[in-house]
């Protein structure tokens, strides 16, 4: 028999329960309207998928071992449902009493987007934000806007035993058809939201609504760790120098500081931080407060759900948060997997020459992180993290804070290539409406507009190696 020295007894005892916590962490369930049969076949590429399927899920590579702990307790929090307080599960208790999901996951499919949405179907990785119209110089308040009075900011289309879900949402499509200049024609869907089964009355007639779909989660430890001077060298909210593209930031509170800061998250980069993101992800999602989000997300209208029992101030302890906030903050983006031939070459060349790193930025540097790990590193991220005009068909005409109905921050494109490898049914864009990424440049207007048409002016042969290189960043 083997005897170990003492003194690295304890790294043995600490791997091992690594070892053990990492494998028997659940697999995320697939949603209810993912289709499984693409996971059930001997088909090489569904094969491939499934080993993709937590590609999304990886601690960053510079993560120390120890801290790698703290990153599957976290994990673990995401992934596995929340419940009905009391419970016996007194660390997962708390749920609702109005909620859209019961975990992070649920939306997050594999970690990553959710999928498309289906026509004439609930929303299922989606939800609804709701506010009144603004006129101009109306104060909007440390939430960015003004909530729908008898609903709230967000729609919730589930609830607790006892208590009335708030509505249903569902999506109609109408085609519309792009022909591009060799003659191929894309047909594009274009999104009518409808609310029904609406619970607690009508809503107000002067309201803004948006769909928003869950969004990849990968690298946003490193973004959160850019330094804002670097992002704020590309703001050109005027266009004084021209070129059609007017970046800007969208200041927003951040309720650690008690102050304003540049948003980064978000679709209209409305959340300062990773931790608020969380925060705010568990309170408007899940119906679970937390030390930054102290009160239930009921209105005065539904007085059966402010009177429902709660699981305790705060649902969610600062620690679970944070280990929460570790596990998001830090999972891992996927190395490409690109050969740089000629053809790679010519999409990014293509790529270059249609201006779309005007917007998104190939290369950003961190400075120093709550990580250390995370500090001081060059990232391929494809984003400046600011607002741009987007045009009318994309505009949801819902501002929030200084972000108007028209403008969305710039999507990192690192690992978009990934998105359909992991599960064939994500949706792309704010809304999930594209199906692929040719159809979302086919949506882009406004500041990306002369991009859009230098796309649709290429040759198939030219589009087939831009979406290549953009598909293995």
């Amino acid at each position: 028999m083997r005897l170990f020295p003492l003194h690295i007894l304890p790294t043995i005892a600490f791997s091992l329960l690594l070892s053990t916590l990492m494998a028997c962490s659940p697999v995320e369930p697939l949603a209810e309207n993912t289709d499984t049969s693409d996971y059930m076949t001997e088909d090489p590429d569904a094969a491939l998928q499934v080993s993709m399927r937590h590609v999304f899920a990886q601690p960053d590579q510079a993560m120390p071992l120890l801290e790698q702990l703290d990153f599957a307790v976290g994990r673990s929090f995401f992934r596995n449902a929340w419940v009905q307080a009391p419970a016996t599960t007194t660390a997962r208790d708390g749920l609702g009493p109005l909620y859209n999901a019961n975990s992070c996951g649920s939306c997050h499919v594999a970690t990553g987007r959710g999928l498309a949405p289906l026509e004439n179907k609930p929303l299922q990785h989606q939800v609804v934000r709701l506010s009144l119209s603004l006129s101009i110089g109306r104060a909007v308040g440390k939430a960015g806007f003004i909530p729908e009075p008898s609903y709230g900011g967000q729609l919730q289309n589930q609830a607790v035993p006892g208590v009335r879900p708030e509505g249903q949402a569902f999506i109609r499509y109408s085609e519309v058809v792009r022909t591009l200049a060799d003659g191929e024609t894309v047909k594009l869907r274009k999104p009518q939201l409808r609310l029904l089964r609406l619970g607690y009355g009508e809503m107000v007639s002067e309201l803004d609504t948006s769909v928003r779909s869950a969004a990849v989660l990968t690298g946003m430890g490193l973004l959160e760790a850019v330094p804002e001077q670097l992002l704020l060298q590309w703001e050109d909210a005027d266009d004084a120098d021209g070129d059609g593209i007017s970046g800007r930031e969208n200041r927003v509170w951040d309720i650690v500081t008690q102050q304003k800061k540049m948003g980064r998250f978000g679709w209209k980069a409305e959340q300062p931080s990773v931790l608020q993101q969380s925060a705010a992800a568990f309170h408007a999602d899940m119906g679970i407060s937390s030390e930054l989000v102290t009160r239930q997300n009921c209105t005065l209208t539904e007085v059966r759900c402010q009177n429902t029992e709660n699981g305790g101030t705060p649902e969610i302890p600062d620690k679970l948060l944070e280990r929460v906030t570790l596990y998001v903050a830090n999972l891992a983006v996927p190395n490409s997997q690109a050969v740089k031939n000629d053809a790679y070459i010519q999409g990014e060349m293509l790529f270059a020459a249609a201006g779309c790193q005007s917007c998104h930025r190939p290369v950003l540097k961190t400075a120093e992180s709550h990580y250390p790990w995370l500090s001081n590193r060059t990232i391929y991220p494809y984003t400046d993290l600011l607002l741009h005009d987007m045009g009318d068909e994309l505009a949801d005409d819902r501002p929030v804070f200084s972000a108007s109905g028209r403008e969305w921050r710039t999507a990192p494109l690192w690992g978009i290539g990934l998105a359909k490898k992991v599960a064939p049914q994500v949706g792309f864009l704010h809304d999930g409406r594209a199906r692929s990424v040719l159809e979302a440049i086919l949506w882009h207007g406004g500041e990306a507009q002369h991009s859009r048409e230098k796309v649709e002016q290429m040759t198939r042969n030219q589009r087939h190696d831009l979406l290549s290189y953009i598909e293995n960043l």
